[in-house]
């Protein structure tokens, strides 16, 4: 009883060194096994001096049984070493695998060679072995991110089992063995399973710890970035530092933040304002290093950070560049008062603004693109004008002039406002109904005067409705399609109506006309898809459609039919509201 409580009150001592070891930066590519020669080395020697240190706070027993409660500094040849460093060993090999588990394995038996006193070649034996065979038993729990801490006490019952029978095995001559592993058998057992047990229940809370951090470190990046976005989306480079360094410094709480383009501070806020001006150009090779690299750089003294003024209170820096296209555009500072104040979850914040900020300039620039490339197809869309429809007006009001001159005049004003329309398509996506009235009835003068007696074109207009936007030259080319298509064998009696009218919260306009139709091998694809010429409408219908949808949305666009009593209607709706 006595030497059992002895052995767990040292092996609290040495579970508080445990605690110490878990908060050490190399500690977390062990819990996440990322597995190189170089760290597996270095683990193997911090987890040696670790069971070392579970031998110099173990006990000693003496030849009459008497346990020495002193730490262990050297060993007489009638005494024996009751180590803990068995501890150490095996969660070296449940965490590292055998490479590790071996090699803190011989650094702690090593030790207990040179010790020296009973049982000294088993005891030096049975770590390096352990390590070895605790690492391979790992492997059946490699799905595992830890092993619970149940499993870890089953596992913890044999080491010490296994020490008994090799000092059976070294020391089968002496009569005092048998009686000496009775003594120390069951207090070795359950001190070492039980603290090592306690050792991966402190494992799995470091890793909770950390996945704590890094989900809020993820969540406030996502945050931040999300409040960012107003800003990276500004088209000057002055008012996008600006608003990103008020942000930064006031959600993270930050000493202060610097925003930089590839030559200059842009925007500082925070503490040291008095040197930290805008226009400063960037002079260090910590700046330039970062624009360079694209990588996060971290500065914890005044000195990497080369500041020249020397009572500069920012003694620590992150810097995130600003990546877009595979370009650094700036650099984002985030300031610390002191080097201690950059914590683990701090990098990672910065990791997750760097990716998600790169990410955002990378779907803006590409939305710029896709915008500048639709107006460019919207422009040309609406530049096509018709050369027949030109040419056979001009033919006909040179006619005219012979037989009527005032009617030649007043289509000649007509030909000049649609043309005008016309000309200024490309510098407007959307007009109000009102001047696109005017251009369809400018159209409709010309088409009547040209085909007098063969067709006559209703056009019904409620009021209140002039004010509303529509894409222009969008319901000229629905006028002229049924003209031209399906008014095309028709000698008299042809009509055209264009009537607006208002359906629940929208406002309808239908054109409609009393021809031939539709074909059916074409009246599920007119609008949809691009048409030859000679099928009933040719690109006008499509044209018309993709400005509709592009600039009004999927309700606007255009519905086609073939009428009951003959002829066929091409309708679509745009949204209505007061003036």
């Amino acid at each position: 009883m006595h030497l059992t409580i002895v052995l767990f009150e040292r092996l609290g001592l040495l579970l508080v060194i445990a605690f110490v070891l878990t908060r050490s930066p190399g500690f977390r590519s062990l819990l996440y096994r990322e597995f190189r020669f170089k760290m597996a080395g270095l683990h193997a020697c911090v987890f040696g001096l670790f069971g070392i240190a579970g031998t110099l706070t173990g006990v000693v027993i003496d030849s009459d049984f008497t346990v020495i409660n002193t730490f262990v500094w050297n060993v007489e040849a009638d005494q024996m070493v009751v180590s803990s460093s068995l501890v150490a060993i095996v969660i070296a090999g449940l965490l590292g695998g055998p490479v590790v588990g071996l090699g803190a394995g011989i650094i702690a038996g090593t030790h207990l060679f040179f010790l020296g006193g009973v049982g000294f070649l088993a005891n030096s034996l049975v770590n390096p072995l352990t390590g070895l065979l605790a690492g391979f038993t790992a492997r059946f729990f490699s799905q595992e991110r830890v092993i619970s801490p149940v499993k870890a006490l089953f596992i913890g019952i044999f080491p010490p089992i296994l020490l008994m029978h090799l000092l059976l095995i070294f020391d089968a001559q002496d009569r005092k063995m048998m009686e000496l592993i009775n003594t120390i058998g069951l207090p070795v057992v359950l001190s070492n399973s039980i603290a090592i047990a306690i050792f991966t229940a402190m494992i799995a809370i470091v890793l909770r710890e950390q996945e704590n951090e890094a989900a809020f470190a993820t969540r406030q990046a996502l945050t931040i970035v999300e409040e960012a976005l107003p800003f990276l989306k500004e088209e000057t480079f002055h008012k996008k530092a600006e608003g990103i360094a008020d942000l930064f410094h006031a959600r993270l709480k930050l000493a202060a933040v610097t925003v930089t383009n590839e030559k200059e501070v842009m925007a500082h806020k925070g503490l040291g304002g008095d040197h930290h001006h805008i226009g400063n150009p960037l002079r260090t090779s910590l700046s330039k290093r970062a624009l360079t690299s694209q990588k996060i750089l971290v500065a914890y003294s005044q000195t990497e950070i080369q500041c020249t003024h020397k009572n500069c209170p920012l003694e620590s820096v992150i810097i995130i560049p600003m990546i877009e296209a595979q370009q650094t555009i700036g650099l984002i500072k985030l300031y610390f008062r002191k080097p201690q104040h950059i914590r683990p979850v701090e990098v990672m914040l910065a990791e997750g603004l760097f990716q998600l900020i790169a990410n955002q300039l990378k779907t803006i620039k590409t939305e710029k693109l896709e915008l500048h490339t639709r107006d460019a197809e919207l422009n040309n869309l609406q530049a096509q004008i018709n050369p027949h429809f030109l040419f056979n007006t001009l033919h006909m009001i040179a006619a005219l002039f012979r037989k009527d001159p005032e009617k030649a005049r007043y289509i000649t004003i007509q030909l000049a406002n649609f043309m005008r329309f016309n000309l200024k398509l490309v510098s407007a996506h959307l007009v109000s109904l009102e001047k696109e009235t005017e251009h369809v009835k400018a159209y409709i003068e010309i088409i009547q005067t040209r085909f007098t007696g063969r067709m006559h074109i209703h056009f019904l207009q409620p009021q209140g409705i002039s004010h509303l936007l529509i894409p222009p030259s969008t319901i000229q080319p629905l006028v002229e399609n049924s003209v031209r298509h399906g008014l095309e064998h028709v000698s008299e009696g042809g009509k055209v109506e264009v009537k607006m009218e208002r359906v629940d919260e929208r406002i309808q306009i239908s054109v409609r006309d009393n021809g031939r139709g539709f074909p059916e091998s074409v009246l599920q694809q007119a609008g949809e898809a691009v048409l030859t010429e000679k099928q009933h409408g040719g690109t006008g219908l499509y044209n018309v459609n993709q400005r509709l949808m592009n600039l009004l949305g999927e309700e606007a666009r255009l519905h086609v039919r073939n009428l009951p009593a003959g002829g066929s209607e091409v309708y679509f709706s745009i949204p209505y509201h007061e003036e």
